[in-house]
């Protein structure tokens, strides 16, 4: 008798040091992670289809491809519509492949999926990721090998949900030190220019932590602070005085924060979504960023760390 699987995949269960989360193979997908008990990251069920790409790990692209089209090394390339409201092809082609174990322990776990060649896409990559748990909280790494005889375009980031204790993303503080924006288009969110936060502070400027209260965002930021060692980070606290944040290296010079806006859904406003990424949305048109693996080449190409406040 076939053992039944779970609909989110293997789940792979990670524990240190007041810290657990839960790894589920389709998509790479951070499922669940809490400390002492309290949850950091919106979670779902074992046995749901995944919503609104909770937790995922994105590539070969974050965000949007606007139209699905784009040209490389002089070539054009179509890929299919994943977000056919707008019209994009959204966040990479890995969300539904069923990742791998290579390695599995207490407190980490590497998984790996292999990106065939296809239309619009036409280039073979293997994803390789890996989430540890230490006292400093959850990092997830991310690798990306081009087995392919020409160079291929690629991008990655991840899409938690952020959970600063109780209430919604109304109620919550945020600290984001970033000085630019880059402005979408209302009806398709497609990429028009970057901004200075302080053009619209009052919904964009985080760079002094205040309450976001009922701003809508899904705009991804640059213009970066980051620490000495290179660390830009958002943090997120509620009023209670819980709260979670999530660092990043200087591989992922963009953030994606979008605030949960699904009036009458399930998850309404119920996290702040918080996507450090290597390049911002429709890079593959843009250039913006674009990680270019060379034929037969493998690249670390980003990591982030996710911790309680």
């Amino acid at each position: 008798m076939t053992q039944a699987i779970d609909v989110s995949g293997v789940q792979h269960v990670l524990r240190a040091d007041g810290y657990e989360a839960v790894v589920a193979s389709v998509g790479a997908t951070l499922r669940s992670l809490t400390f002492e008990g309290r949850d950091l990251v919106v979670p779902f069920a074992s046995d749901e289809v995944r919503p609104v790409y909770r937790g995922t790990t994105l590539a070969p692209w974050p965000n949007r491809v606007v139209d699905g089209r784009y040209a490389f090394d002089g070539v054009e390339h179509r890929l299919a519509l994943t977000e056919p409201a707008r019209g994009h092809a959204l966040h990479g082609l890995l969300a539904w492949a069923d990742f791998a174990v290579l390695d599995e322990g207490p407190a980490h776990v590497v998984l790996a999926a292999t990106i065939q060649p296809q239309e619009g896409y036409p280039w073979r990559v293997t994803v390789t990721t890996a989430f540890a748990l230490d006292e400093n909280g959850l990092t997830q790494t991310v690798s990306a090998s081009n087995a392919s005889a020409a160079r291929a375009p690629f991008g990655t980031g991840p899409h938690p949900y952020l959970v600063a204790g109780p209430g919604v993303v109304d109620d919550w503080t945020l600290l984001l030190p970033a000085d630019a924006v880059l402005h979408v288009t209302h009806d398709r969110l497609a990429p028009t220019h970057v901004g200075r936060v302080s053009d619209d502070a009052e919904r964009f400027d985080f760079r002094e932590s205040r309450r976001i209260g009922p701003v809508e965002i899904d705009h991804a930021y640059t213009g970066l602070s980051r620490d000495t060692a290179g660390v830009a980070s958002a943090r997120l606290v509620s009023d209670a005085g819980t709260g979670v944040s999530l660092s990043w290296d200087g591989r992922c010079p963009w953030v994606q924060i979008h605030t949960a806006d699904r009036p009458g859904e399930p998850g309404h406003r119920a996290g702040l979504a918080v996507e450090p990424m290597t390049c911002p949305p429709d890079a593959f048109n843009s250039g913006a960023d674009l990680v270019v693996l060379e034929p037969r080449e493998t690249v670390d190409v980003a990591s982030w760390t996710i911790a309680a406040v």
